[in-house]
């Protein structure tokens, strides 16, 4: 509770230094106060991927996201208390406040109970050729590929194991042997991996109809070419707080026109935007996808997308969640380059 002072912001705070606030203490929330330390609301991931997806940029104040009345609590030392209050209210966080409504600390449910065992299982697919790698890729398959002096699969499999996941299935193809050979059945990391061989090319989802667990649990659909910091378990909460039979994690893409943009009414000149940037989300190759989901695919090429388009055709819930954590696809070769550049500040 005692380290709560490093992320207390002030309502003028940016969203974006807010971000960078939450992510370099690792606990998920800011507190806003005003300067005597009064307590005037909070700022959760989920806050700002919620504004995210109201268009509000990073560069605006936190008082345009923050939530303005938080559950708070008063200073006590049951801590058995402590912890029914935060799961009776589904939160990981508690602001602790005096009579005078001042901030003294923070309750996290992190440090009253140990990280428990996630059961939902994670299937990385790690079956693509990486063609626009190449030669990088001519005689190693696209997730062994060294960035930060390991594979890039080992890196998504330790994200997910820090969070608690452990129950992991690969779909490989391409170079399949080398895969196999590094991870084995994945108890050098404490982990349970299955495998999935793709005989011949099954697209972005194919193979998941060979997925060889029976499971009611949602599953965890990963890309092998991704590095993030995600947090995978606020993807799965989210996933089964709306209720949704599909979830895509979408990233943030910024295109800047290099020209002024006219803005015309019928045809009349009425101003000018300067190389004006449009934001954009995009898929991420992260995904949650309900067990009825994975068997209404078909044994054959079958790409994600088409998946997706026909669970929306359906009018089946799909639904989207920004990320806001650091994300690179490492498709072409001046993105493998720059995660490189990136993973030492990032991963470690």
């Amino acid at each position: 509770m005692n380290d709560w002072e490093k992320i207390r912001i002030s309502p003028d705070t940016k969203i974006q230094k807010a971000i960078e606030i939450i992510d370099a203490s690792s606990r998920q929330i800011a507190v806003v106060t005003d300067r005597d330390g009064k307590l005037l609301g909070t700022v959760t991931d989920g806050d700002i991927r919620r504004g995210i997806l109201r268009g509000i940029p990073l560069s605006c104040p936190v008082e345009d996201i923050m939530n303005p009345h938080p559950v708070t609590i008063p200073e006590m030392k049951d801590q058995t208390s402590i912890l029914n209050i935060l799961k009776v209210n589904k939160l990981r966080h508690l602001p602790v406040v005096d009579g005078a409504g001042r901030v003294v600390g923070v309750e996290w449910i992190d440090d009253l109970i140990q990280l428990s065992r996630n059961e939902n299982w994670v299937v990385i697919m790690a079956g693509g050729e990486g063609k626009r790698l190449g030669p990088l890729t001519d005689c190693c398959p696209k997730p062994m590929l060294k960035i930060g002096g390991k594979p890039v699969l080992e890196t998504i499999l330790n994200q997910f194991i820090k969070q608690g996941f452990y129950q992991f299935c690969l779909s490989v193809n391409y170079l399949s042997e080398q895969i196999r050979d590094y991870f084995g059945d994945g108890s050098k990391w404490g982990a349970e991996i299955r495998y999935i061989m793709e005989k011949d090319v099954m697209g972005t989802a194919g193979s998941l109809s060979l997925f060889p667990v029976k499971t009611d649990r949602p599953v965890l659909v990963v890309n092998g070419d991704i590095l993030t910091k995600l947090s995978f378990e606020q993807l799965l909460d989210f996933h089964l707080s709306r209720r949704a039979r599909a979830t895509v994690a979408v990233a943030t893409y910024d295109f800047q026109v290099p020209y002024g943009v006219v803005k015309v009414n019928k045809d009349r000149l009425i101003g000018f935007d300067e190389k004006p940037v449009y934001a954009s989300f995009i898929n991420a190759g992260i995904y949650v996808l309900n067990p009825e989901v994975l068997s209404g695919i078909p044994n054959a090429y079958f790409d994600m997308n088409r998946l997706l388009e026909n669970m929306l055709k359906n009018k089946e819930p799909v639904c989207i969640f920004p990320i806001r954590e650091y994300w690179i696809d490492i498709g072409k070769p001046e993105d493998f380059h720059q995660a490189n550049l990136d993973f030492p500040g990032v991963f470690r």
